[in-house]
């Protein structure tokens, strides 16, 4: 009994960080688009890079990086990164491109 309630418990829980996850990925990928947009740049496609603990500040946080591809002309292809701490983009990560 105890342990059908802990199964189903357990279930719960991963398709609960499954949906969270979708979400944050879902905001992440409308916040690459914008900054794209505000940039007159491109986008190719986003993925998801990696979930890590310490931040590039040192600092002990969970957080996702996201890794995404853009044209500036349409002939090149750049590698973007965004940092999302929950469901806030904290920071992009864009190299020089031509203009």
């Amino acid at each position: 009994m105890i342990a059908d309630l802990l199964a189903i418990l357990a279930v719960s829980f991963g398709c609960l960080l499954f949906w969270q996850q979708r979400r944050q990925a879902e905001i992440a990928k409308a916040a690459i688009a914008r900054k794209c947009q505000q940039l007159e740049l491109q986008l190719v496609s986003v993925a998801l890079g990696s979930h890590k603990l310490k931040t590039p500040e040192g600092l002990w946080r969970f957080h996702t990086v996201y890794q995404f591809e853009f044209s500036s002309l349409g002939d090149d292809c750049y590698q973007g990164k965004l940092t999302m701490l929950g469901f806030k983009p904290v920071s992009f990560d864009l190299p020089p491109h031509r203009l």
